[in-house]
This record gives C-alpha cells, sequence and structure tokens, in this order.
C-alpha cells in the first residue's frame, strides 16, 4: 500500500468522479483508475461502487476513508515539520474570491505575485463565486479563505469574518428618470423604488440579500428586471432605460463614457450597507499554507469600521469591491 494510492482514492471521492479526480491530480484516468483497483486488490476488498453515474463508496470504502485520510494527513505533518525546521512553507491553499471583485479596490493579482515571490513552493487555488456558495464551500471544508460579501446580518456560525469595505447602496439611472422626482440631496427613500424594475447583482451576493432584507423590512418584494455580475454593467444598463440600477456606493459612474447622464443617489429611510469581509473557519485553516496566506491578507486588507471605504478608494485611486 502506498500513500499515493490512498491520495488517489481520497481524491476519486472528494471528486464523485474518475474524469474530475484524474484532472485534479494531472494524471491519465486509466492510470489513475488502475492504482485505485491495485489498492483494493492488496486490501482484498472493493472500495467504491462504479455502476453508477458518479462513483461511490462501498461500506467497506466509507470504514477506510477516515483512516486514509488520517494516514495522508500524518505523511503531511511529518513533510511541513521538516519545512518548518528548514524555513520552507509549501503546500496548498483554496481562496475563493467574490465574483467581479478582481481588479477593483484590492489588486489580487499583484497580492498573489508578491505571496508567491516570497513562498514559491506554496501552492494557491484561486476560484471566482457568489457569497453564498463560497460560505458553504467554507464551512464544507472546500475553501481556505474568501472574500466576500456577508449574505447575513450576523455571520453563519463557525466563520469569521473581518470586514474590509462597508459602503452604502446606492440607485443609479438616468438624470431624468422619475425615480427621482421628489427625491432630494440627502437621498431616496427605499420605498420609493417599489413597483420599479431594478437591475441588481445576482442572488447569493451579499448585496443582494441586504436589498431583499431591507425592502422586506419596508413590506415589498423588489422587482429586478436585470440581474449581473459587473457592477458597471448594471450602470450601462441602466444608461439604456432599462430600469435603476442598485449599486454600492463608489461603483457608480456619471455616464460619460457611454453619452448619457447618469445621476446617483444613496438609499435612505434605511439606508442598506454593502459590505466585503475576509473570512475564515473560525477553527483556522488546516495547513500551515492557508494559515501564512491568511496572515498576509489579513495584513494586507486591514479592519474597517463606519464608512471609511470612499476615502481609501480615493486615495488609492481604485475603485471598490462593494460587491
Amino acid at each position: 500500500m502506498e500513500l499515493r494510492q490512498l491520495r488517489y482514492f481520497v481524491t476519486v471521492v472528494e471528486e464523485g468522479s474518475f474524469t474530475r479526480a484524474a484532472a485534479r491530480l494531472h494524471l491519465a484516468q486509466p492510470g489513475l483508475s488502475a492504482q485505485v483497483r491495485q489498492l483494493e486488490s492488496e486490501l482484498g476488498q472493493p472500495l467504491l461502487d462504479r455502476s453508477h453515474r458518479s462513483v461511490t463508496l462501498t461500506e467497506t470504502g466509507r470504514a477506510v476513508l477516515p483512516y486514509a485520510r488520517a494516514a495522508l494527513a500524518a505523511a503531511d505533518a511529518v513533510r511541513e515539520t521538516v519545512d518548518a525546521y528548514t524555513g520552507l512553507l509549501r503546500g496548498r491553499a483554496s481562496l475563493g474570491l467574490v465574483s467581479g471583485a478582481a481588479g477593483h479596490a484590492f489588486d489580487i493579482a499583484a497580492f498573489l505575485a508578491d505571496f508567491h515571490e516570497a513562498h514559491p513552493a506554496l501552492e494557491i487555488a484561486l476560484t471566482e463565486d457568489t457569497s453564498e456558495r463560497m460560505q458553504a464551500a467554507l464551512l464544507a471544508g472546500e475553501l481556505d479563505i474568501a472574500l466576500l460579501g456577508p449574505t447575513g446580518e450576523v455571520p453563519p456560525p463557525g466563520l469569521s469574518l473581518q470586514t474590509v469595505i462597508d459602503v452604502p447602496l446606492a440607485v443609479v439611472a438616468e438624470a431624468g428618470d422619475p425615480v427621482f422626482d421628489g427625491a432630494d440631496r440627502t437621498g431616496i427613500p427605499l420605498a420609493g423604488l417599489r413597483d420599479r424594475a431594478l437591475i441588481c447583482l445576482p442572488r447569493g451576493t451579499g448585496v443582494r440579500a441586504a436589498l431583499e432584507r431591507a425592502c422586506a423590512q419596508v413590506g415589498f418584494r423588489p422587482r429586478v428586471a436585470f440581474e449581473a455580475a459587473a457592477p458597471d454593467v448594471l450602470a450601462r444598463l441602466a444608461a439604456r432605460g432599462l430600469g435603476v440600477a442598485v449599486l454600492p456606493s463608489g461603483e457608480e459612474e456619471d455616464g460619460s463614457s457611454i453619452g448619457v447622464p447618469l445621476r446617483t443617489l444613496t438609499i435612505v429611510h434605511p439606508q442598506i450597507r454593502a459590505r466585503i469581509a475576509l473570512a475564515w473557519r473560525s477553527t483556522g485553516p488546516a495547513g500551515p499554507a492557508a494559515r501564512a496566506l491568511l496572515d498576509r491578507l489579513r495584513e494586507s486588507l486591514p479592519a474597517v469600521g463606519g464608512n471609511p471605504c470612499r476615502h481609501r478608494c480615493l486615495e488609492s485611486g481604485r475603485r471598490c469591491i462593494c460587491l
């Protein structure tokens, strides 16, 4: 029995497919299948049921899986102990990023390049997804760290959050849109969006969740006509008269780039906050690679309170990522 065979077995279980496991391990599928069969032959029992569309564990496989994971964890711990003495950080860390956030207030590409230069033996897997799915992935252990928009008023049990951006929501529409009738400079009441076609971020994002909660409190359900992950697309749709865009303050534009004058007002009564937070499991990342990545991220993205985002973005010349 070899450690690599145990790793192949565990990976197939996690992926539920030999094809996906082979792609993740950068192996040819026939070779992967042969190694798992060799492990089963040595143990004298089938570990996987291949009769269905997805690969599932046999009863023996379910009993073996925790020991296989424990053996792999022990082997990793041996390597980590040696690396600690040599000062070398190796391993793999997974980082989730809310869709559309890359390239705004936080230059993730520059951050990862600097981090890789400091730790060349460390592998980082970067994925983009909605905040809701990333929260679930963190709790399931499928992600180590994520930059996301919290979808609830309080963090889900088991997650720790460090808020890095906190701004109010605003509406963006053509300058002459009736939504602005009767509004003053202080903002537009949320009730003024009742029965209006809205353009917003998709479900599963923090902004959408915050908007729907606030509308329920006021007594109506938002009528979202268009969805898009990129805030600039929302503004462009509003510029074409397709509805009123709801955006985090700081993401709006004046319409000069598309030749249509746009007007922006903060939503009030109640004011709705859009937040981006660094999130991780409360127990901490499992491996030293993820722990090092989290420490560096927390240093690079200091916690904020109140509404400092706009000041920070103006100083840096970058746009915020309040998604």
